[in-house]
């Protein structure tokens, strides 16, 4: 379950997962649920090159099987940016995905990391390893609210909305017949969550709901694939988090300072735990609708304040 090297990796019973190491800002994950005939891929990924690359992997499975449906779990760029690459395929996400997924273009990124001086270094430290040019936005054709149950070839397949958490949006697709469960980004392995919508509390019970499933193998938005003790630890931070942020909110703490004051502890060797800024601060958001979070470019300063710090 530990082998976290780029590409296919078979998990047994036609579901395959496509890794990308190391994990942090981008460097997402897929999935392909192989059918009789047709096939269901969950993601697709940053960039066109990258999103070609792992097409191209996934040839041997998809030549007699081609992918019909792809379902994008939620509205980040680094699981639906691709999607123009898969032609043809019926494309399904939640109603709030589908709202979302506009409102940051990939020329967005595009310009952020040509931005000049301390913008654009900001942003190519974060993303610099992917280009954004030739991306046309391509749109679900067909949303969803709360589950939907797809025929995939012959297989079940259960999408399940959990979001609002990471995103506004966010959707489960589980095999029931293989005991597998792709998360999108309700699960981030060796990397920090990040939670952009919140509330924590829906995140928890996403997890809750998942340690309640019948599944072996979860494949998670970032990092290698793991079982429910990698969901299990997730759900830990977010709990811990919530419960450290709530404190300091009620003895009248900023944000920020309260971000910055949270001890890591075990969660510390995590990658990328200077998100511990943006999610502090949708507990904030959560607990005092008045509460205004920073801009995009003031987040993200923070997170990579919060780590130069450490």
């Amino acid at each position: 379950m530990n082998d976290f090297s780029i590409g296919i990796h078979e998990l047994g019973d036609g579901c395959l997962a496509y890794l990308q190491p190391d994990g942090s800002w981008g460097w997402s994950n897929a999935g392909l649920v192989v059918g009789d005939g047709a096939s269901l891929l969950v993601d697709t990924l940053f960039d066109l090159r990258i999103t070609a690359q792992m097409l191209e992997a996934m040839k041997p499975w998809c030549s007699g099987a081609p992918i019909g449906t792809l379902v994008n779990t939620h509205a980040n760029g680094d699981h639906w940016y691709g999607n123009q690459l898969v032609a043809g395929a019926e494309i399904i996400a939640s109603t709030a995905t589908a709202r979302e997924m506009p409102e940051v273009p990939a020329s967005m990124l595009d310009g952020l990391n040509r931005a000049p001086g301390e913008v654009g270094e900001l942003f190519r430290g974060f993303f610099g390893a992917f280009d954004f040019s030739g991306i046309e936005p391509t749109l679900p054709t067909r949303t969803f609210d709360g589950r939907l149950e797809i025929e995939v070839g012959g297989r079940l397949v259960e999408l399940i909305e959990v979001g609002p958490a990471h995103t506004r949006g966010d959707t489960l697709v589980v095999v029931p017949d293989a005991h597998t469960v792709y998360t999108g980004d309700i699960l981030f392995i060796g990397g920090t969550p990040i939670v952009w919508a919140g509330p924590l509390s829906n995140w928890v019970a996403a997890c809750d709901l998942m340690l309640g499933m019948d599944v072996d193998t979860v494949v998670p938005g970032h990092g290698p694939v793991t079982d429910k003790g990698g969901v299990a630890q997730v759900r830990d931070y977010l709990a811990y988090v919530e419960r450290e942020a709530r404190g300091r909110f009620e003895s009248g703490m900023d944000a920020w300072d309260a971000a910055q004051d949270i001890a890591l502890d075990g969660f510390g060797s995590w990658g990328e735990f200077g998100r511990i800024a943006v999610n502090v601060d949708t507990v904030y958001r959560s607990l005092d609708p008045a509460h205004r979070s920073a801009d995009i470019v003031e987040q993200f300063r923070r997170m990579a304040a919060i780590e130069r710090a450490h």
